[in-house]
């Protein structure tokens, strides 16, 4: 995930989503909360994402977005108001928490409603 801001990116994981620095050097991180990891790397001048609109979506399977969601409630008023949504259902079987990072990218954590829960 191409960031502006590689320290900004790493608290924003760390602090606000729980995930788990595995490495760090200049400009590269790797961050990883469970099964899930991210490889962030901070834009710097022409290296990095090409020109244009830069922002994605990001999708993350989870067991339970309740549980998500109750842990990162305490963590809200970090974030600008209106960067967190959800839990909601939705018309495709997936249960969605979704959360604007401070770069725009979205990170959406999903649970599948169609199986049976265990």
């Amino acid at each position: 995930m191409h960031v502006p801001d590689i320290e900004a990116a790493v608290r924003f994981f760390t602090e606000i989503l729980g995930f788990e620095c595995r490495f760090r050097q200049g400009s590269y991180a790797y961050v990883q909360r469970e099964a899930a990891a991210f490889r962030l790397v901070e834009n710097i001048g022409d290296d990095g994402a090409p020109p244009g609109n830069r922002r994605f979506c990001y999708y993350v399977d989870v067991h339970d977005v309740d549980a998500i969601a109750a842990e990162l409630a305490p963590r809200a008023p970090l974030l600008n108001d209106g960067d967190i949504y959800g839990p909601i259902d939705q018309i495709y079987g997936q249960r969605e928490l979704m959360v604007v990072a401070p770069d725009g990218n979205l990170l959406v954590f999903g649970q599948d409603l169609t199986r049976a829960q265990g």
